[in-house]
């Protein structure tokens, strides 16, 4: 099997776009078993009705805010994965999600499972932009010291000391060149010369995507908010091929412990406009075909609603989109009885790692035992492979 993920078809190179909806997203509310008369009897205030909900199949249905997403689904174009999560779950947001990033339930580590794969793709580091994040400061999941990877906030604005102009800034990238620019190094500045290639990474980078804007056309009118502006912005990146293979954006908002059926409803019109337009402006561009986007959250929410909103919790579901993906169902959906749940949550069925692992080897080509920490059995035919 190939390590460096080379698996082009029609010239073209597999690309992973990962959305993190951050505070731990009620899948229940998302994916609505409302076939099942127990989630009426656990969600008195905040359940979904079956007439809302937009129906998969006579069990289940999206989430009534949902409808773009839904159609995609009917395209054949998302896979929802059910029940996803990890042994001995962890209620705290800060250890739920550092697990997703690291791919390590059972200790700590400072390696993201997506610096590693960044690394496997890049590994003589010939590309600065071989992985880009959209949001405020570098995910951990795409940390992994040596390895290059660039943050963003906004695009349009990306680059160095962008307040100044004329001489001004020119002198104040003259002092930050010189003060990245190594000289004589000994063993005790290992921080520094980390630190130091963190800067000089940046300076390549936006020498990189200062030009993606300028080049960018499409009808496709996105939302001000600031998801759909990040998507633009991946969008942007990977049409002006500058050989970008892994893409990071956030949504946050979804420790709904009260108020949820309003914020809930905000939150995946949002994400789900978003991602349509998105991949309706790759579409429009011929570019879709090489994108596959997987969407996260770091756990489910509590079985039974807490009369305004609902608790953090387990067993919650992941998605997979994209022209390459067998849309369906993918898993069981985890039982609502109470002897089946785990201490009033969602008991998991499937390891977040098994969809890693999916992701890794058959769209990048990449052997995932070593990135996820072990051998998880794979999620068969979820994915085309790009050439196929």
């Amino acid at each position: 099997m190939a390590q460096n993920g080379t698996r082009t078809g029609k010239g073209k190179q597999p690309v992973l776009v990962v959305l993190q909806l951050s505070g731990g997203n009620d899948f229940m509310n998302t994916v609505v078993p409302y076939g099942d008369p127990l989630y009426y009897d656990f969600r008195k205030t905040v359940g979904v009705s079956e007439d809302e909900a937009l129906h998969i199949d006579s069990r289940i249905g999206f989430h009534p805010a949902m409808a773009e997403i839904k159609s995609l689904y009917d395209e054949g174009n998302v896979a929802v994965i059910q029940g996803i999560g990890y042994p001995a779950p962890d209620r705290s947001h800060f250890r739920s999600m550092d697990i997703w990033h690291t791919a390590q339930p059972g200790e700590f580590s400072s390696e993201g499972w997506l610096g590693r794969v960044i690394r496997e793709l890049d590994p003589n580091k010939q590309n600065v932009v071989t992985g880009v994040s959209f949001g405020a400061g570098l995910p951990r999941a795409m940390y992994l010291t040596g390895t290059p990877a660039i943050s963003v906030t906004e695009l349009e604005s990306y680059g160095l000391l962008t307040s100044l102009s004329g001489t001004s800034q020119r002198r104040a990238l003259s002092a930050f060149t010189r003060m990245y620019t190594p000289e004589e190094f000994d063993e005790g500045a290992m921080v520094m010369q980390h630190i130091g290639q963190i800067g000089m990474d940046a300076m390549a980078g936006v020498d990189m995507l200062k030009a993606a804007p300028a080049n960018y056309s499409s009808t496709i009118e996105y939302a001000s908010d600031p998801l759909a502006q990040s998507l633009r912005g991946i969008a942007q990146i990977h049409l002006a091929g500058l050989g970008t293979r892994v893409f990071y954006a956030q949504h946050g908002g979804y420790d709904v412990h009260g108020g949820q059926v309003q914020i809930q409803a905000k939150l995946w019109g949002e994400v789900s406009r978003a991602v349509d337009d998105f991949f309706a402006d790759l579409r429009q561009h011929d570019a879709a075909e090489e994108v596959v986007m997987m969407v996260f959250s770091e756990f489910g929410r509590r079985v039974r609603d807490n009369g305004n909103g609902t608790d953090h919790g387990s067993g919650g579901g992941a998605f997979l989109i994209g022209d390459r993906v067998n849309g369906g169902l993918y898993g069981e959906y985890p039982s609502l009885e109470p002897t089946e749940q785990v201490s009033g949550d969602l008991r998991f069925n499937n390891d977040f790692r098994s969809m890693y692992s999916t992701v890794l080897d058959d769209w990048f080509n990449i052997q995932p035992d070593p990135i996820v920490n072990g051998h998880f059995e794979k999620f068969d035919g979820i994915l085309a492979p790009l050439n196929s």
